[in-house]
């Protein structure tokens, strides 16, 4: 996998603290995006999943989120690793500029799989004029919160 960055001990990626990890590409390329160096595949670094589980593993306490760029654009890649971390039993947070709708829907098996390894997935892409800083989570107010394992379950 393709990875810009990993922070620990984030609060602004989801509830709680967390491991969040920045994948690398992004088809989206939204104006006024606050990660834009993400945008290109080549700016990350390899990864296996063994040395991002040990970034998993480092901080017991750290839930996970998969940021990007967009996630879903290595969502091949991501599924062996969102497998491990859910037999650790953390809580998975992912942000994507597609909408669950879509993904569902039109998304690949790939990306129809890593669906279900996600517990809260905050989706749509970010929209400039429609920013909002006293939001959480979230920076416009199109994107959702969205609990999967509810979703998934109806």
């Amino acid at each position: 996998m393709r990875i810009l960055s990993i922070i620990h001990d984030s609060i602004v990626d989801g509830e709680g603290l967390r491991t969040t990890m920045f994948f690398a590409g992004c088809p989206h390329e939204c104006i006024g995006c606050h990660n834009p160096e993400s945008w290109l595949y080549e700016n990350g670094q390899l990864y296996s999943v063994d040395a991002l589980l040990k970034t998993v593993t480092d901080f017991p306490l750290n839930q996970v989120t998969f940021s990007g760029g967009e996630p879903f654009h290595q969502a091949m890649e991501i599924i062996p690793l969102a497998k491990e971390i859910k037999a650790m039993e953390k809580n998975i947070w992912c942000y994507t500029g597609y909408t669950f709708e879509w993904l569902h829907s039109h998304g690949n098996e790939y990306q129809k799989t890593l669906l279900t390894y996600i517990d809260t997935l905050v989706d749509g892409p970010f929209i400039q004029n429609l920013r909002d800083t006293t939001l959480h989570f979230r920076g416009s107010t199109n994107q959702r919160i969205i609990d999967l394992n509810s979703v998934l379950l109806e």
